[in-house]
């Protein structure tokens, strides 16, 4: 079954598909010292794979990326999404964001917003994040987002800890 990426609108942010126009940020964004909690810095090679990774999942899995727009300015100011597929156990909520965009409450209505479609567009029944210890600004938000350490459940990384978020 294949699916079209969604254009969700906010208050404050557009969240739509990803086109070759984000490549160039986001592959900065990747090959960045900010990627280090994702397995990061990325050369150009990898972040491409994962720059295609995030596009296939809506044809594969009728999920997957979504950039991040502020109404505001326009600009793409990171990313978010559902991630499925063979590297993940679970449904994963990620998000990613430019170093501007941090502190402004972006990753907290994208994130909630994008939880919100999964649960009640495409009807999926659990959701968790996979989180690297090190990484105090996720798991802030995950916290944030009502979601709780899972102990028990699988991790595509075994030092990742993962917190199971509520349905909305």
């Amino acid at each position: 079954m294949s699916y079209k990426a969604p254009r969700i609108e906010t208050e404050h942010l557009v969240l739509r598909s990803m086109s070759m126009d984000d490549w160039p940020d986001y592959v900065i964004m990747l090959s960045s010292s900010r990627a280090k909690h994702m397995g990061g810095p990325f050369d150009t090679a990898d972040a491409w794979s994962l720059f295609c990774r995030d596009i296939a999942q809506w044809s594969l899995f009728g999920l997957g990326s979504l950039m991040i727009d502020e109404k505001s300015t326009g600009l793409c100011v990171g990313q978010v999404g559902i991630n499925s597929g063979p590297l993940f156990p679970e449904y994963e909520l990620g998000w990613m964001l430019y170093e501007a965009a941090e502190g402004k409450g972006i990753a907290y209505e994208a994130a909630m917003t994008t939880r919100d479609w999964a649960f009640n567009v495409r009807g999926l029944e659990t959701l968790v994040s996979y989180i690297s210890p090190a990484n105090e600004r996720s798991i802030k938000l995950a916290q944030r987002l009502g979601a709780v350490l899972d102990h028990g459940a699988l991790r595509p990384d075994s030092d990742d800890l993962v917190f199971r978020h509520p349905v909305a």
